[in-house]
């Protein structure tokens, strides 16, 4: 089974989706993300889901999810570069993200987890 890459920087992770997601490899990022949440001690996570052009319910589920669990664990969750399909996708699903900040780019999602740690 394919997996998404995982990278550290300082104490935050960074997750860049390049691939289109499927249930399996959505579940199987959920699991090690939050692993290495406990794992590296981060204390904020960057998805970047700009090349995503679809979301179902299920992988809006799952972002909503895995945002949840890192907040148990003590971290942050921003989801950066959604394309507008998805975002009108995610309102007529009714799904909220709670938890989850959003932000247009890596840069502006990186600034806003640097100013939780200040």
């Amino acid at each position: 089974m394919d997996r998404i890459p995982i990278l550290r920087m300082g104490d935050c992770l960074i997750v860049a989706i390049q691939v289109d997601m499927h249930d399996r490899l959505a579940i199987a990022l959920q699991d090690d993300l939050t692993a290495r949440i406990v794992k590296d001690g981060a204390k904020g996570v960057l998805i970047d889901i700009s090349a995503l052009d679809i979301v179902d319910s299920f992988i809006g589920r799952m972002i909503s999810n895995t945002a949840a669990m890192a907040t148990v664990l003590d971290a942050e969750t921003v989801v950066v570069g959604m394309q507008p399909s998805v975002a009108i996708t995610l309102v007529e699903l009714g799904l909220t993200l709670t938890g989850v900040r959003t932000a247009l780019n890596v840069e502006r999602g990186m600034a806003l987890l640097q100013q939780r740690r200040r």
